[in-house]
């Protein structure tokens, strides 16, 4: 059997993993940061009937600029957005690949100011962008100051900036977006895939486009719709980044059935986004719980809290999923984070804890020969 190293792949793929979180199947699943809520009947109906519409003719290519869709989420968005400012494809993550082949590549770079999402330098490296790991507080906060150094310190091509920030949760402060445009010589990306979470009086970077040709949000359906299986990201910024992303995107990248779902979901946002706020108080609830145990926790306007563990979070992130609940180890020392759910799944949760707070974590085990 052929081995992946046997073939003729780039050096810099060599002995890397792909992205993902391991997807068991255990009582409790908070590791994705799903919306832990299944889709509404009345929806159901509607994407039903939305798919089935289109079915007749699969003969044949969809719009390939998807304009209805980007039309209903100029919509959704608002701030005088209009479908010429919205571009939209299969989730954010193919968004922001799309904007690094076209403001990246090679010999260009891409920032991120770290702990940050984990695919960000991933694109860069599928893209051929050299990425530079910036770096935020021992808090996890990102600074003006801090923020400013860095970006003319490497003067990238892209900068990434996370609103709310995933894995720690916590929204920036709009001064920061502003500080980094003033000194940004290229674009700067707000990742917002959790706007609809942050707590009250949190300010969108959507505030801040107006007038900033160099500013891209990039938004997802897949957290606060609870269309993570629909796969729809999407961005907006000036009409001409649209031009830009197109002239690297696949013909016909957007599937008829995806842009028939995505819409009916639009449709029935108010149905979708019921559940925010029960997510938020579960989030809040987690929050307040787990400092009462005397953990530390970081500030969220995620829908995901990330807590600190006694010892090693390996040891912490197996010990509960000996209890049936699964989190997420994110590689960061001594925390792991957990997806806000149910109020079943956060008793779940908290109830967890408790018995590994009472037992305490199990000894390290040797680790077999050959693993790292």
């Amino acid at each position: 059997m052929t081995r992946l190293e046997d073939l003729p792949i780039r050096d810099d793929l060599r002995g890397r993993s792909p992205y993902g979180a391991p997807q068991l199947d255990v009582p409790v699943r908070l590791n994705t940061n799903e919306n832990s809520y299944p889709v509404p009947d009345e929806v159901v109906e509607a994407i039903g009937k939305a798919v089935a519409a289109e079915l007749r003719d699969l003969n044949r290519y969809p719009d390939r600029d998807a304009r209805a869709l980007r039309a209903d989420l100029a919509g959704y968005l608002g701030h005088g957005l209009t479908a010429e400012g919205v571009w939209a494809a299969n989730g954010s993550n193919e968004i922001q690949q799309q904007l690094l082949q076209a403001f990246g590549g090679p010999g260009r770079s891409a920032l991120g100011f770290t702990p940050a999402y984990s695919m960000h330098p991933l694109l860069a490296l599928g893209t051929g962008t050299r990425w530079v790991p910036a770096h935020r507080s021992v808090d996890f906060g990102l600074t003006v100051d801090e923020a400013v150094s860095q970006v003319r310190e490497h003067r990238p091509d892209v900068v990434f900036l996370c609103s709310p920030n995933n894995p720690t949760g916590t929204a920036l402060d709009p001064a920061v977006i502003a500080a980094v445009l003033d000194v940004a010589p290229g674009m700067v990306i707000v990742d917002e895939a959790y706007a609809e979470f942050a707590r009250l009086g949190t300010v969108s970077a959507l505030a801040v486009l107006p007038g900033q040709p160099r500013l891209v949000v990039t938004r997802t359906m897949s957290k606060a719709f609870g269309f993570a299986g629909g796969r729809l990201g999407y961005l907006a910024a000036d009409p001409a980044v649209v031009d830009a992303v197109q002239l690297v995107r696949l013909p016909y990248h957007l599937s008829a059935l995806t842009q028939a779902a995505a819409r009916a979901a639009l449709a029935h946002r108010d149905a979708l986004l019921d559940t925010v706020a029960a997510i938020m108080e579960q989030r809040d609830r987690i929050v307040t719980e787990l400092r009462g145990r005397g953990l530390r926790v970081a500030d969220s306007d995620a829908n995901f809290v990330l807590y600190s563990v006694d010892g090693d979070q390996t040891l912490a992130w197996r010990a509960m999923l000996d209890h049936g609940v699964l989190v997420r180890d994110v590689g960061l020392p001594g925390w792991l984070r957990v997806t806000a759910g149910t109020p079943a799944e956060t008793d779940a949760f908290l109830a967890a804890i408790d018995q590994i707070q009472r037992a305490g974590l199990p000894a390290p085990q040797p680790r077999p020969k050959g693993t790292r």
